[in-house]
Parts: structure tokens; C-alpha cells; sequence
């Protein structure tokens, strides 16, 4: 039996983007990051470690 599971990272928005550039706060949005202390699972690609290196300050990343 072959394991198909990919691996899940969940992103915790922790800070707001209010005071942050526009690519930042469209960076959280597009991970579907819109309010504080929201967690969102998503695959872990490389187009998702890009946002998330860019708004790495902003949020929490657990893996698993």
C-alpha cells in the first residue's frame, strides 16, 4: 500500500497586517489569512513556503 498523503502545514495568522505593505497583507490573503488567530491547513509546496517566508513574521506554522 503506497502512503498518498501529503504533507499538511496549518498557518495561524498571530499579528494583524494592517501596518504592513500591500504584498504582505496579499500574501495573508490569498492563504486565507483574514482575521487574528485564524488557522488555515494547506499542502506543503513551495508556492505556499513562499508566502509563508514572506509574511513569516506575521504568522505561526505548525507541520503535520
Amino acid at each position: 500500500m503506497s502512503d498518498n498523503t501529503e504533507k499538511m502545514l496549518t498557518i495561524t495568522l498571530r499579528k494583524s497586517t494592517a501596518s504592513f505593505p500591500k504584498d504582505q497583507k496579499a500574501a495573508a490573503k490569498q492563504l486565507r489569512l483574514t482575521k487574528l488567530n485564524r488557522s488555515e491547513k494547506w499542502p506543503d509546496t513551495p508556492s505556499v513556503r513562499g508566502q509563508i517566508r514572506k509574511i513569516a513574521h506575521l504568522v505561526e506554522v505548525q507541520e503535520g
